[in-house]
Formats: C-alpha cells, sequence, structure tokens
C-alpha cells in the first residue's frame, strides 16, 4: 500500500509540476508509535521551474494543491524540500 502511496505522489506531482528532479521517500518508519502510524509520513524532494519566483509557503502550497484529497485522507506527514532549477 505505501508503494502505491509514493507513486500516487510522484504521479501527481509529475503532473503539476513538470519537475526535472523528483524524489518521494516513505518515512513512515520513523514514525512507530505515533498518532499517525499507517497513515502515511513521506518526504518529498522537488526541484520545479513552477517554483522560480516563489516564496516557501507558496511553494509548498503548491505541492498540496498537486496532491489534493491525498492530503487529508492517504498522508498524515508529509516534509518538503521545493526548489527551483540552480537554487
Amino acid at each position: 500500500m505505501t508503494v502505491e502511496k509514493v507513486e500516487r505522489i510522484r504521479q501527481r506531482l509529475t503532473e503539476a509540476l513538470a519537475p526535472v528532479e523528483l524524489d518521494v521517500i516513505d518515512e513512515g518508519h520513523k514514525h512507530a508509535g505515533h498518532s499517525g502510524e499507517g497513515r502515511g509520513h513521506f518526504f518529498a524532494r522537488i526541484v520545479s521551474p513552477a517554483f522560480a519566483g516563489k516564496n516557501p509557503i507558496e511553494r509548498h502550497r503548491m505541492v498540496y494543491a498537486a496532491l489534493g484529497d491525498m492530503m487529508p485522507d492517504g498522508i498524515h506527514a508529509l516534509a518538503i524540500e521545493a526548489k527551483a532549477p540552480g537554487e
């Protein structure tokens, strides 16, 4: 199930933001015993031209918008590193 979530996250971010670099890592193992255990803890590192000229908050909002309904339902926690090319 987690592999499927990682692939869904990758697909949505790719479709929405056309990244030149994208890493999505399942970090659920770091949260054993946490209240959100089993609901998905992920790290996304994304480099996209879409982030050029945007501040960190705007970039995070773009990522959240791309993931849409996955945020409240399939993802409990998401750490984001969002950069424009060359940063």
